[in-house]
């Protein structure tokens, strides 16, 4: 790769639960490294975290199929292809893209499985408890105490910053894509969160773990690495001591730089098919 088809940008995709602002820390990082970054946001989510709180209708509104829709149109304007990063949910966002040929190379940090990743460790199920204890979420933007954030987000932050970083960042989730992504594995034929795990010409992917994770822990990330089984590089790192919000505990520059690395050295030359994959 010359560095004519480098990637010159990293798009960051966060996840449930927080917006675009989650990744304030690595935009500012990888800007000074000289990179263009782009946060999309996704569609109705374009306001702050105070205003999704106060009306998280845009929340519950809105369908996998959309976000993916609007990623795409933000990856295929660009003029070369991207490093896609993303966070927990945006995580299989990213292996979505990457499946569809779109990235040069991709990261899932903390990454919530695709269709067929059956592993549901019990700490995993307490964090998720809040959305699926009553049926009547399943159509409802639902959100997280402080005391659920701590555990699902933050267990080895201290109570202060955890509840800094609560009135920061987080915003209800969507329990219709929630229960979507779990009824898809008992669902005949390919739901939204699908992947073709024998695809050969996927971009290069890199999962990462947080070795303390509660909401999604690392052998949910071992898991979906072990499904893929097409010729293409697919590996998995963990980080001890790292939980779910990783991209906002202290260390987290040593990572970003570890996985921009990585990227980097393992980025695909642009495919001419790629431009036109959906």
């Amino acid at each position: 790769m010359t560095p004519d088809t480098a990637p010159d940008t990293i798009v960051l995709v966060h996840g449930f639960w927080v917006t675009p602002r989650s990744w304030e820390g690595w935009k500012e990082h990888y800007e000074r490294q000289g990179f263009r970054v782009l946060t999309p946001a996704y569609p109705g989510f374009e306001v702050e975290v105070e205003a999704l709180n106060a009306d998280p209708t845009p929340i519950a509104e809105v369908t996998l199929p959309q976000i993916i829709d609007h990623l795409v149109s933000v990856v295929g304007a660009l003029d070369r292809p991207p490093v896609l990063m993303g966070h927990s949910a945006g995580g299989t966002l990213v292996q979505l893209l990457l499946d569809r040929g779109h990235g040069a190379a991709g990261v899932a940090l903390n990454s919530a499985p695709t269709e067929g990743v059956k592993v549901l460790p019990l700490s995993q199920l307490r964090s998720t408890f809040v959305a699926f204890r009553n049926p009547a979420n399943r159509h409802r933007a639902v959100g997280l105490s402080p005391e659920q954030w701590h555990y699902a987000f933050t267990n080895t932050f201290g109570e202060e910053e955890s509840l800094r970083l609560y009135q920061r960042y987080h915003v209800p989730a969507s329990s219709r894509i929630l229960w979507s992504t779990v009824l898809a594995n008992v669902m005949p034929g390919p739901q939204d969160a699908h992947v073709d795990y024998r695809n050969d010409r996927r971009p290069p992917l890199l999962f990462v773990s947080g070795g303390e994770d509660h909401l999604m822990p690392p052998s949910v990330q071992r898991s979906n690495a072990r499904h893929y089984t097409g010729d293409t590089v697919t590996e998995v790192r963990e980080y001890e001591g790292f939980a779910h919000l990783l991209p906002a505990q202290e260390g987290w520059e040593r990572i970003a730089d570890d996985v921009l690395d990585w990227a980097l050295r393992h980025a695909q030359a642009p495919r001419p098919e790629a431009a036109g994959a959906q």
